[in-house]
């Protein structure tokens, strides 16, 4: 039996089960778990910043070879 999906309302700013939830336009997810889905904002910011320093890496290896040309 699959686990229960948790969604983020963002109307009700309250975690929200699968079945409960508003329309898919008002909620985010789906959250493994209700926890998660209240730390919403915690896990997006923390894969945001290892995106942003992913890029970084990347953009700095493009422009050490644009330099050697």
């Amino acid at each position: 039996m699959a686990e229960q999906q948790w969604y983020w309302c963002l109307t009700h700013e309250r975690p929200e089960p699968e079945g409960s939830q508003d329309s898919a336009g008002e909620v985010l997810g789906p959250y493994p778990s209700e926890e998660a889905a209240r730390n919403w904002e915690q896990t997006n910011e923390a894969r945001n910043q290892a995106w942003e320093e992913e890029d970084k890496r990347w953009e700095g290896g493009s422009d050490q070879s644009d330099s050697d040309t």
